[in-house]
């Protein structure tokens, strides 16, 4: 607890708390009066300094100035310092004598001396005061020794002048002394001197940063006459206390009073106007600038710049900037940021290289303007490449180069520079930051190294609530709810209450990993510990359901949400259409469209890519495209979301043609864009361009090709026959080959019926899933193809000794908003209509020249038995179903669990011929475009 300091006595400190705990807010006098009864008004006559005697003989040729490295020890100081007051030459000591001494007390530990020499010496103006309390601060002592002594030199009898006074007040508010400060105004007024300008304003700044902008505003309006410092440090305080509209306010009764404002008060005025986007009020304040030729005041001109860059008036900030005669660094800086910040870079780096011309040398604060700036907009590996031209231009880094720094190497993922930016941090001794500690935390926390976060924490001198919710987080989302749990118990030993944030972190944690009961847990007692759940609350449910794949939780919780009128944001909005994305509930993702456009929701990027995302997946890839082209600002996981549209609807080229426009804009691939790009030549069959893509991503791109790419390349050299390919590819990768890469081999295998390879490519994958069904059943199909019945069957008998559980196969549509769902074990209400209705399209196709490919059925049963089976797929089924139910020319949409296979694909185009009806079908992750007896695939599947 603050140490509490008294005129009369120390005040204990529940003493100090119910006092505190009663004070009135009508006025300031109100608020002194009730400590005048604890100030010691009597008189008595001013301590002297006692000295003792045997220090009062000293040589008259021992002179401080002439020899003042013989002040070795705390006696020659104190000798110094009485042959100072024994001469009568030297009572009225300079402020160098005053200082050194001063210093020498400091140096040699006896502070109290020191302190007392400032209050009882000659010279006490406000140099000596500032210069006095960096070296008290600087000899490592506590500044709370200072109202020590000085409480007890009140109280034995000792007065003080205005000077005195006023600094001692400046000290209660840097010390957040509260009640100190309080009695010291009750001196004040009894000794009438609280209408002094300068006390005035001291007592304004202490009740502005320990009472509130609201008590500091009633010393103000007590004051019969306001002078121009009293204005200016009342628009100060509402300016350090977050009332940056109470400053206007300020600056207007100013003007109303007949108060002409210097050129301080009106740059103070023009940046509350850019704390509160008040364009209006600043462009008035620019023709009070132009009516009494400011114009070229630097900080006003400064302050102008700033606040037009700020709300996005570039132009007029330039039109500033370039009618200014005299230009400081300072307005270099606030033009180029102003251009940083809204992403003009190529301004921002023509100012910059300009400066040179002009004299002007880069400081600390344009390169860390840059650092942000390049981080706020996304691009990570130019915030890399300025640290590099800092380094070059020998400027030091700072805490406020490193953070951006950090975030920038968390987000490319390279923990080997991450860490040695925490060695040059730790070297450096910037891990006092708050800001980096707690940025360096979030680094190891987001790239999953908990122990190293844990390691961080620990070491923090000065955690702030950011690094305990971080870590919380950081451990809830990777399930480790014991640390998490502990944690919480320790934020009230370490002083921290868990606020809305520490509670939300765990709403998500459990919520992330399907823990839906335990996150309602939370949520309920969020609301026991009287928070109620806001908007960040709620995402977090209806996030962590998503990327868990509870969609219908998703949604329900976002119903919930709005029930209790939380309105959503961007998160929530984004969050809520990848539920509707991975449900392709395409009328619901619509809705929410619809909800985007009329709450101004439409505009932002990650609102956007999530709406070009979920149409995609729900079968309208031209809305999607209209999405993407409408977007004025764009990410690269919004193009990356449109190549990958697509290539799930197996249009390569379009894909291709929008990789090759992304360099035109000014947009960098990363890895996902070439997964993406490559899945498009993939689904396509297009290998020569595949393998130009491949190609270049590690020659031109310096990107080097992951699982992923590999995974792309073995799939599209097997789709196209090129199979033995295919493995030599396998056999040279850089990496162990996993799953995918097997799966992509024995899919190819199974198109090209090459029993072989599908036989190495199965035993690696039955190695790796054990228990995956899917595998066994393509493994089956291959055995069927070559009628090696026994082989089947043996895989079967296999597969049932593992206890590998069959997938249940479904297909689902959506018609007048309600969900028909097709599958084996539970036939539809109206099967009978539905079996009727697809034997008349068999009819009606045979004539045209559809066949029943019975090769499709992996059964050892007869011919007959087999066209019986293939009239039981669900996707026939739900396609028939909405050519009965269908009213209009609007495609069918059919949703699979699995993959298509061949005679339903050959069924669907030819529908889509005899009934001149679109079909769209979406088979696992990709997508079949049906039309005039045509399919998007072109049979490359």
């Amino acid at each position: 607890m603050d140490k509490v300091i008294s005129f009369k006595c120390f005040t204990t400190p529940s003493s100090q708390n119910s006092f505190i705990s009663k004070l009135p807010t009508n006025t300031v006098h109100s608020l002194a009066s009730q400590a005048v009864t604890f100030a010691d008004t009597s008189q008595v006559s001013p301590l002297p300094l006692s000295l003792c005697s045997s220090y009062s003989q000293v040589s008259p040729h021992f002179d401080l100035f002439s020899e003042p490295s013989k002040l070795k020890s705390l006696d020659s100081v104190k000798q110094m310092h009485a042959h100072m007051i024994k001469l009568p030459e030297r009572r009225k000591a300079d402020t160098n004598i005053v200082m050194n001494l001063m210093i020498s007390y400091l140096k040699f530990s006896d502070c109290r001396s020191a302190v007392m020499l400032f209050f009882l010496g000659s010279v006490r103006n406000f140099l000596v005061w500032k210069i006095f309390l960096e070296e008290y601060k600087r000899c490592k002592r506590d500044p709370y020794e200072i109202l020590e002594v000085f409480g007890g030199l009140q109280y034995k009898g000792v007065e003080f002048d205005c000077r005195i006074l006023t600094a001692v007040l400046k000290l209660c508010s840097i010390l957040m002394n509260a009640w100190l400060g309080v009695e010291l105004h009750a001196c004040l007024i009894k000794r009438g001197f609280h209408l002094d300008v300068h006390l005035r304003c001291a007592l304004m700044n202490f009740y502005g940063n320990c009472w509130g902008t609201e008590y500091a505003d009633e010393v103000l309006a007590e004051m019969p006459e306001r002078e121009v410092p009293l204005w200016n440090e009342a628009i100060m305080v509402n300016l350090q206390n977050g009332s940056p509209m109470k400053a206007l306010e300020l600056f207007r009764d100013m003007q109303h009073s007949f108060v002409k404002a210097d050129n301080v008060k009106v740059a103070k005025a023009l940046q509350a106007c850019g704390k509160v986007d008040a364009i209006d009020e600043g462009k008035q304040i620019h023709g009070y600038v132009f009516r009494n030729s400011m114009n070229n005041d630097l900080p006003v001109c400064n302050s102008l710049i700033t606040i037009y860059s700020k709300n996005n008036q570039i132009e007029l900030a330039k039109r500033v900037f370039n009618s200014m005669e005299n230009l400081n660094l300072s307005s270099w800086n606030a033009m180029l940021s102003g251009y940083a910040a809204l992403g003009c870079f190529d301004d921002a780096w023509k100012l910059f290289y300009e400066m040179g011309s002009h004299g002007l040398t880069a400081d600390i604060v344009t390169w860390n303007c840059l650092l942000s700036s390049h981080f706020q907009h996304g691009l990570y590996q130019q915030v890399l490449m300025i640290l590099y031209d800092m380094q070059v231009a020998k400027v030091k880094p700072n805490s406020r180069s490193i953070t951006p720094v950090v975030q920038a190497v968390t987000e490319l993922s390279l923990m080997n520079l991450g860490r040695e930016i925490h060695c040059y941090v730790v070297r450096n001794g910037l891990d006092y930051d708050e800001y980096v500690g707690t940025t360096l935390l979030d680094m190891y926390v987001k790239t999953n190294s908990l122990d190293k976060a844990q390691a961080v924490f620990d070491l923090m001198k000065n955690k702030n609530i950011v690094a305990w919710n971080s870590l919380i987080s950081g451990y809830s989302s990777k399930g480790r709810y014991d640390n998490a749990l502990n944690l919480l118990n320790q934020m009230d030993q370490g002083g921290f209450k868990p606020d809305i944030v520490t509670w939300n972190a765990l709403v998500s944690g459990y919520s992330l990993n399907g823990q839906l009961k335990d996150s309602l847990a939370i949520i309920h007692q969020m609301k026991l510990s009287s928070l109620t759940p806001n908007v960040i609350s709620w995402t977090a449910l209806v996030s962590g359901c998503s990327k868990c794949g509870n969609y219908k939780d998703s949604i329900k919780f976002f119903n919930q949400m709005m029930q209790e009128d939380v309105k959503p944001n961007s998160a929530t909005l984004s969050s809520l259409l990848q539920a509707c994305a991975g449900l392709s509930l395409l009328l619901k993702g619509k809705e929410i469209h619809c909800f985007c456009v009329r709450n101004g929701f439409s505009e932002e990027v990650i609102v956007g890519t999530a709406l070009i995302d979920m149409y995609v997946k729900s079968g309208n890839l031209k809305y999607a495209c209209e999405v993407f082209w409408r977007m004025k600002r764009k990410t690269v996981a919004t193009w990356n979301c449109m190549i990958m549209g697509f290539a799930i609807y197996s249009q390569g080229k379009e894909a291709a043609m929008l990789f090759d426009q992304m360099p035109e804009v000014g947009m960098q691939p990363d890895v996902i864009t070439f997964t993406a790009v490559l899945s498009g030549c993939k689904n396509s069959g297009l290998l020569d361009l595949g393998w130009k893509y491949f190609d270049i991503m590690k020659a031109i791109y310096g990107i080097t090709p992951t699982i992923e790419h590999y995974s792309c390349m073995v799939d599209l050299l097997g789709r196209t026959g090129y199979v033995d390919e295919a493995l030599d590819l396998i056999q040279t990768m850089p990496m162990k080959p996993d799953a995918s890469i097997w799966g992509a081999l024995l899919g190819s295998c199974r198109i090209h019926n090459n029993l072989e390879l599908g036989k190495i490519a199965a035993s690696n994958l039955f190695e790796l899933e054990p228990y995956n069904s899917a595998n066994y059943m393509m493994m089956m199909n291959l055995y069927s193809m070559s009628n090696r019945w026994d082989d089947v069957d043996n895989l079967k008998d296999q597969a049932i000794a593992r206890g590998v559980k069959v997938k249940k196969v479904w297909s689902w549509l959506q018609i007048n908003l309600k969900v028909h769902i097709f599958s084996v074990e539970e036939p539809h209400p109206d099967s009978a209509e539905i079996y009727f209705e697809l034997y008349q399209l068999i009819s009606e196709m045979k004539k045209v020249g559809y066949v029943p490919n019975i090769k499709c059925v992996y059964q050892n049963i007869d011919d007959v038995e087999k066209k019986k089976v293939l009239l039981s797929h669900t996707e026939k089924l739900a396609i028939t179903y909405g050519l009965i139910k269908s009213t209009n020319s609007s495609p069918i949409r059919v949703i699979k669990n699995a993959r298509i296979c061949s005679d339903c694909h050959m069924l669907a185009k030819f529908v889509s011929l005899v009934r001149n009806h679109e079909i769209l079908l979406k088979d696992g992750v990709r997508f079949h475009h049906f039309r005039e007896g045509k399919c998007s695939c072109n049979d490359c599947w």
